[in-house]
């Protein structure tokens, strides 16, 4: 590929992979090469997100939250999130790293100040009738939507507490949600393989039905805009993972390998134009999404990869 430049050789870049051999790996995106690993012991990676500057990737799994140093050699958490009971699904970040944001299968959001002094407690929780799969913070970060296992999207919002429903499909596990950088766009996938779209407008913001995507046959897992808008991956146990244009809900990319099984996870490159995934047979692939060609592959974890995180640049 042209360049190592598109997926960044600087200090600021970090592609970070966990998985189901309970560690987690950061990776020299442009060579391959695996620079560290790191332990996270007892629990499979559910997800992965990188803070805003940088320099910190938090994992969640089973009744952990933890939070490790990629500036460092150190292989071992820098901090521990206590009192955490079952699996915690999703873990993201306020836009200037003051707070975290969880959602778990205790059927809860939650809120984690990083201001005040160790250990972290959680300073605020919304409670759902049913385990929390999908969380995303709206880019104004005025409200965190709530994903849960029978299908229903919470709308939390976080400055008043005020919160409203929607329900796509009843009865189908809402499995990931993601919101565009420009706040304008939403999507959610469940179980069957469906992909919901809507339209935000105003403030707050409020979803407006825009389309509806059979986007895989089976399970479908992921969803993820692209940092200029234009697309929207989502993965599947179907063994693929689907990217297609925002501009008319067509499909323009089918990622597939003969050996990746379920793709668990992707991530975007900031200039849009390639994207990584992590599979089931334990590799991270990286995709050029003009070419539709498989450009460079990540070999080092013992078991499935479930989770990855991407940053190219500091914010």
């Amino acid at each position: 590929m042209s360049g190592d430049s598109a997926v960044g050789s600087g200090s600021q870049v970090a592609l970070v992979t966990g998985g189901y051999d309970h560690t987690i790996k950061l990776w020299q995106a442009h060579s391959g090469v695996c620079l560290r690993t790191m332990q996270h012991p007892d629990s499979q990676v559910n997800d992965l997100e990188i803070n805003p500057n940088g320099q910190m990737v938090a994992a969640c799994g089973y009744q952990h939250i933890r939070t490790y140093d990629l500036a460092s050699a150190n292989p071992d958490p820098v901090m521990n999130f206590e009192n955490i009971i079952k699996n915690v699904s999703r873990v993201g970040f306020q836009e200037n790293g003051q707070w975290m944001y969880t959602g778990g299968e205790d059927c809860t959001a939650r809120i984690w100040d990083l201001r005040v002094g160790r250990p972290f407690q959680c300073q605020r929780i919304f409670e759902v009738p049913a385990p929390v799969n999908a969380a995303v913070l709206h880019p104004d970060q005025s409200q965190i939507m709530v994903g849960g296992q029978t299908g229903i999207i919470h709308i939390w919002d976080i400055r008043t507490d005020h919160h409203e429903q929607l329900i796509p499909e009843a009865e189908a596990s809402i499995q990931d949600i993601a919101i565009d950088p420009e706040g304008k766009l939403m999507a959610a996938v469940n179980n069957k393989g469906n992909c919901y779209v809507w339209s935000l407008g105003g403030s707050p913001p409020r979803p407006v039905p825009r389309t509806k995507l059979q986007a895989h046959k089976k399970y479908a897992l992921r969803c993820k805009f692209s940092y200029d808008s234009t697309m929207l991956v989502t993965t599947s146990g179907d063994w693929s993972a689907r990217v297609w244009r925002t501009s008319d809900w067509s499909l323009m990319r089918e990622l597939r390998h003969d050996s990746q099984r379920w793709v668990w996870d992707a991530a975007f490159t900031l200039d849009s134009r390639y994207l990584f995934t992590g599979s089931s047979d334990s590799y991270a692939r990286l995709w050029d999404l003009e070419k539709g060609t498989l450009e460079r592959e990540y070999c080092g974890h013992q078991k499935s990869i479930t989770a990855l995180a991407f940053r190219d640049q500091a914010v």
